[in-house]
């Protein structure tokens, strides 16, 4: 079985089987059958369909701003080199059912772009396939970062087979939101909704041209909401059960009102298809990078210089919370924003500005959307009450910020029964070497610390968010908790708060 494979580049790439533009390849450029509907009353909308039938009809939605959404081909040149593959090329089986189709997929397959026969040093053009929707009648349209980047040229084609040669206005890879723009006027637009209206379970509808069949309808539910992926810190997905191919990025998702909530933007898969998982860019984040993308050209993101993870109940017993709330703090960089506020490891913060941090997921696009040099409040939860401190936010550069890191199973601990492990101070090379002023190495891991993911090689920093520098220490604190306790263990170059259940 292949691994699974999370990517954000459901772009399609035109081969000679794909169908597109009213033909069918590899068929003498025969005009594919066209099918003309009757003539019908005001179509309703979903949800009025719905109120008065009891099943929701898309008909009416697809027919008012299915004109909106557009085709996008990004045409490219891929450098091919003797001595290394481009960027784009990963291996991809042959056996593969969907090898055919990608060229370039998220970093999968490894295809040098379109045919040809140049040498190995040959330039070779290469077409991807994506969607976008049109959200000003004077010619702005939206789509994913992906589908654009690095094309050479990009042509816009609409329903009604017009086609425009796009200017990428600008392309915002961190939220991957571009920014094109044709020269055309009274182009159909779609409406734009509130995610946040959303819920879990509703009805929502994509369209889109995955692998190139243009103004595919799809339909599913919402499955969950702000989602967090791996290393996609700043944008709270939707996540759906809307079949979403390669080709349906950049498309919109609507909701039952006809309205633009968010834009298609990644798959969860095994194989490259759809799989029952698919994640959309909530749009009301999509338009704040587009408006400041006209506006300046780029995009500016608040910085405060932390690393996060979830809290879950036994964390949140060790720190004298009621409940797991907030994000908690694991580490914080040296000379930060939020050091310099005086942030510590082992705070949590629970409210940023007055507006509630729920969790760990949360906390970086609330951080995203502040501006640089602005001043905020963080509300942080240390010795058992709540902290109000004021931090002047930094500029995020391509680098990480206030980064969601799932809470991990990584530990370690000290010399107690009680707790399972052996510890020794660090040596002073030790701490040259790893950069690190205190903290017990852990030598043997067994029982409740084995339990909770601590591992021989593992430096223990704190306990519930008290210094920990000698083994005596570490005992007399693990004497004293209750029945859980937070150790703070630094693994590698990564520091992380690790739940450990005494009981």
């Amino acid at each position: 079985m292949k691994a699974k494979i999370l990517t954000r580049s459901a772009v399609a790439v035109a081969v000679a089987v794909a169908v597109s533009a009213g033909y069918v390849a590899g068929h003498n450029n025969v005009p594919a059958p066209q099918v003309i509907a009757p003539a019908s009353a005001a179509a309703l909308m979903p949800a009025e369909a719905a109120a008065k039938t009891g099943i929701p009809d898309f008909s009416g939605l697809v027919e008012t701003y299915g004109p909106a959404v557009v085709n996008i081909s990004a045409k490219h040149v891929v450098k091919q080199t003797s001595n290394r593959r481009s960027q784009n090329q990963v291996p991809m089986d042959p056996d593969d059912p969907f090898y055919q189709f990608f060229k370039r997929f998220g970093g999968m397959p490894g295809f040098g772009g379109g045919g040809g026969d140049g040498g190995p040093n040959a330039d070779r053009p290469s077409e991807g396939l994506g969607s976008g929707f049109i959200v000003s009648s004077d010619g702005y349209v939206l789509t994913n970062a992906h589908v654009v980047d690095n094309a050479n040229v990009v042509t816009v084609k609409l329903t009604d087979k017009r086609e425009y040669r796009a200017k990428v206005i600008g392309a915002d890879k961190q939220s991957d939101v571009a920014v094109l723009k044709i020269d055309a006027k009274n182009l159909p637009t779609v409406k734009i909704g509130d995610p946040n209206g959303s819920k879990v379970g509703q009805w929502v509808v994509a369209i889109g041209s995955p692998y190139g069949f243009d103004n595919t309808v799809t339909s599913g539910i919402i499955s969950a909401k702000s989602r967090a992926l791996p290393n996609e810190n700043y944008t709270p997905f939707i996540q759906t059960d809307v079949p979403v191919n390669p080709g349906n990025s950049g498309g919109p998702l609507f909701n039952l009102q006809g309205e633009v909530i968010g834009i298609n933007s990644m798959i969860y898969s095994q194989t490259g298809g759809f799989q029952g998982l698919s994640f959309a860019i909530p749009i009301n984040e999509a338009i704040k990078v587009k408006d400041a993308i006209i506006k300046t050209g780029h995009v500016d993101r608040g910085r405060l210089g932390v690393t996060v993870q979830g809290m879950n109940q036994t964390l949140a017993n060790s720190f004298g919370m009621k409940s797991p709330q907030g994000a908690l703090v694991s580490s914080v960089e040296p000379g930060g924003p939020a050091a310099k506020a005086g942030l510590q490891p082992g705070d949590v913060i629970t409210a940023l500005n007055g507006e509630p941090v729920t969790d760990s997921t949360s906390l970086p696009s609330q951080v995203a959307g502040l501006s640089p040099g602005t001043s905020a409040k963080v509300t942080v939860w240390r010795d058992k009450g709540s902290k109000d401190l004021s931090v002047t936010i930094g500029a995020l550069k391509d680098a990480k910020t206030a980064s969601a890191k799932a809470g991990g199973e990584d530990g370690a601990s000290a010399q107690d029964a009680r707790l399972g492990v052996a510890v020794r101070p660090l040596t002073p090379e030790e701490k040259q070497n790893d950069s690190l002023s205190r903290g017990l190495l852990v030598q043997q891991s067994n029982g409740a610390a084995a339990n909770a993911g601590i591992q021989p090689g593992d430096v223990i920093l704190a306990v519930n968010g008290q210094p920990v520098t000698s083994a005596q220490q570490l005992k007399s604190m693990v004497e004293r908790a209750g029945d859980s306790i937070a150790l703070l263990i630094q693994r590698d170059d990564a520091q992380i708060f690790v739940p450990v259940d005494l009981g």
